[in-house]
C-alpha cells in the first residue's frame, strides 16, 4: 500500500489524488493527513521540506513533490496515460502542469500574505506581483483553454482554478468565461475532481 500525506485543500494534493482516479491506483493509496505546520507531524521525517503532498512507498522511502508523484503513478500504472511518450504532446502537458501549479503557487503566496502576517506587515506590491502572475496565466488559458484528452496538465489547470474558487471566491470567473466553460465540462467528465473538493 501507499500513504499520500495530503491536506484536503492543498491544490497539489488534489491534483496527485485525481490523477491517482484516473489510473484506477485509488485503491493502492492510504489517504492520511499531514499538518505542514506541526513540528511533530511525521511528515518533516518523510519529507525535509515538511511539504505536502508526500508519498510514502511501500519500502518506505518517500517521493515529492507533485510532479514527481504525479510522473511516478503514471509509470506505476503502465506509462504515457497522462504524461505522454509523444514527445509534442508531452511537453504540452508538461507546460500547462507548469502553468497550473504556478497560479497555485502565486495564490498561496497571496494567501500567506493576507492570512499568516499581521495586517500593518502586509507587503502589497508583493501580493501585487503575484497577482499579476495569476492574471497573465489566466488571461492565456481564457484564451486557448487545455484541449484533447485530459492530462496531468488538464489536472494542474482544475486544480488551479478550484483553489481561487476556495480560496477567493472564484473572482477569476467574471473576466475568463471561456475558462469557466472549461472547467465546468472538465468536472463533468472527471468526477474525482468534485470527489476531491475541500
Amino acid at each position: 500500500m501507499l500513504t499520500l500525506r495530503y491536506s484536503p485543500a492543498s491544490p497539489y494534493a488534489r491534483k496527485i489524488r485525481i490523477a491517482a482516479g484516473l489510473l484506477g491506483l485509488s485503491s493502492r493509496l492510504d489517504i492520511v493527513a499531514a499538518d505542514a505546520a506541526d513540528p511533530t507531524d511525521s511528515l518533516r521525517r518523510q519529507n525535509p521540506l515538511g511539504k505536502i503532498p508526500t508519498l510514502i512507498l511501500e519500502d518506505g522511502s518517500a517521493l515529492y513533490d507533485s510532479r514527481v508523484i504525479a510522473e511516478y503513478l503514471d509509470h506505476l500504472a503502465g506509462g504515457g496515460r497522462l504524461i505522454s511518450v509523444d514527445p509534442s504532446a508531452r511537453f504540452t502537458a508538461l507546460r500547462l502542469q507548469a502553468l497550473g501549479d504556478g497560479v497555485n503557487d502565486a495564490a498561496l503566496l497571496i494567501r500567506y500574505e493576507n492570512f499568516s502576517r499581521p495586517e500593518r506587515l502586509r507587503y502589497d506590491e508583493a501580493i501585487a506581483h503575484q497577482q499579476g502572475k495569476i492574471d497573465r496565466a489566466l488571461d492565456s488559458l481564457d484564451a486557448a483553454p487545455p484541449a484533447g484528452q485530459v492530462d496531468i496538465g488538464h489536472i494542474a489547470v482544475a486544480c488551479a482554478l478550484g483553489y481561487l474558487d476556495l480560496r477567493f471566491a472564484g473572482a477569476w470567473r467574471e473576466k475568463h468565461p471561456r475558462l469557466g466553460a472549461w472547467l465546468e465540462k472538465f468536472a463533468r467528465a472527471v468526477p474525482a475532481f468534485e470527489a476531491t473538493k475541500a
